[in-house]
């Protein structure tokens, strides 16, 4: 294997204080794209949308269970689907426990175009406890860019509530969606990163296709 150079502890500290200088420059960057965000103008969510949860029907506005703010989540789960996607299942195994930003007045939930009735054996198998909707028998999932003409897409939504009205502020997918993976985070601290076949490593490292490798938690050897 095509080994990075052994060096010095000295040399090695010049060299992390190097790369921490650029790592600097990109947190900066990345809150200054965050204060931009916090400014996007917003599109009012005037269709009275039907999802259906545990205990019944339910609006988008009952999404919100009284909190001021709304992430959304799709999940890659159409109707009929026989097994999840092993990508959105990556991502919500790291979403972590929803205390955090509901303290902020903030609500996630997944939605999925499957009915209630197949979403949730997924739920138990994959021991997940965020609220997770039916948008079976509703034009949502379109709405909010979570399909394409190849069918079900992943796609993460925010919303903010004034009273009864509701607005969409955010929408992102494909790599913009990066990020909100715990996973892929800690890996690309990582020598070998990710190890998928686009990102730029040292000849000789590990590398696979992506989602060749994925699975779902439980199918791992």
């Amino acid at each position: 294997m095509n080994l990075p150079p052994v060096v010095s502890e000295q040399e090695w500290r010049a060299a992390r204080a190097e790369l921490l200088v650029e790592e600097k420059k990109a947190t900066r960057m990345l809150d200054a794209l965050a204060a931009r965000r916090r400014r996007l103008p917003m599109v009012e969510m005037r269709k009275r949308y039907r999802l259906e949860g545990p205990e019944g029907p339910v609006s988008l506005l009952d999404l919100f269970d009284g909190r001021r703010q709304l992430i959304v989540y799709s999940f890659m789960l159409p109707p009929g689907a026989q097994s999840p996607c092993e990508g959105c299942s990556m991502l919500v195994d790291g979403m972590g426990h929803p205390a955090h930003v509901r303290a902020r007045d903030t609500n996630m939930v997944l939605v999925s175009r499957a009915p209630l009735a197949e979403i949730e054996p997924v739920k138990r198998r994959m021991g997940w406890t965020l609220p997770w909707y039916s948008s079976f028998d509703s034009e949502f999932t379109v709405d909010v860019d979570a399909m394409t003409e190849r069918g079900d897409n992943f796609a993460l939504n925010v919303f903010l509530r004034d009273g009864d009205r509701i607005f969409r502020t955010y929408h992102t997918t494909g790599r913009g969606a990066d990020r909100l993976n715990a996973n892929f985070n800690y890996l690309d601290l990582t020598p070998f990163g990710r190890q998928e076949t686009w990102e730029d490593s040292p000849e000789g490292w590990p590398q696979t296709p992506p989602y060749e490798y994925w699975r779902l938690h439980d199918e791992y050897a």
